[in-house]
């Protein structure tokens, strides 16, 4: 079950779009049903708990200048055009969507920053999303992970 994963990402995203203030509530609900039915589409195959990593670079959504095609799929159904999107979004955004963990780093130099994890699942409800800036608040920070991607068949 990719569900709580899924959540996570589609969350993170929508809460991204959230804080432009540019995109109304009821279209964060498309949006965010949109994104959570072509991430649960795409990644149908690809989906591996015994192996969590395997599959890893093809369930990555990346925007480095180029937007990512699951982000632009969702966002045609609200009527956002690619030039918004950008305006939106950070230029820079690698988000890894792993069973068991859903993590993110926003700029090539950032620190990754674990937004799900199975194993604290009601510390993610306790508080909501767990950014960087709130788990600092919360006395947490963000260590830098080392990852190797691997793409698989």
């Amino acid at each position: 079950d990719m569900a709580p994963e899924i959540a996570a990402a589609v969350g993170f995203v929508s809460g991204l779009l959230r804080m432009r203030g540019c995109v109304s509530e009821q279209q964060l609900q498309v949006f965010g049903g949109a994104l959570r039915e072509a991430l649960a589409e795409h990644y149908k195959h690809h989906w591996f708990p015994e192996k969590p990593f395997k599959g890893s670079g093809y369930r990555c959504i990346r925007i480095n200048h180029k937007m990512d095609p699951l982000i632009i799929k969702a966002a045609s159904q609200i009527g956002l055009s690619l030039s918004q999107l950008y305006q939106l979004l950070p230029s820079e955004l690698t988000l890894w969507v792993d069973p068991y963990e859903v993590s993110y780093r926003i700029g090539e130099d950032g620190s990754i920053c674990v937004l799900y994890e199975a194993s604290a699942i009601k510390s993610v409800n306790s508080y909501g999303m767990l950014t960087c800036k709130n788990q600092v608040m919360l006395g947490r920070t963000c260590p830098s992970k080392n990852y190797i991607m691997t793409v698989s068949s």
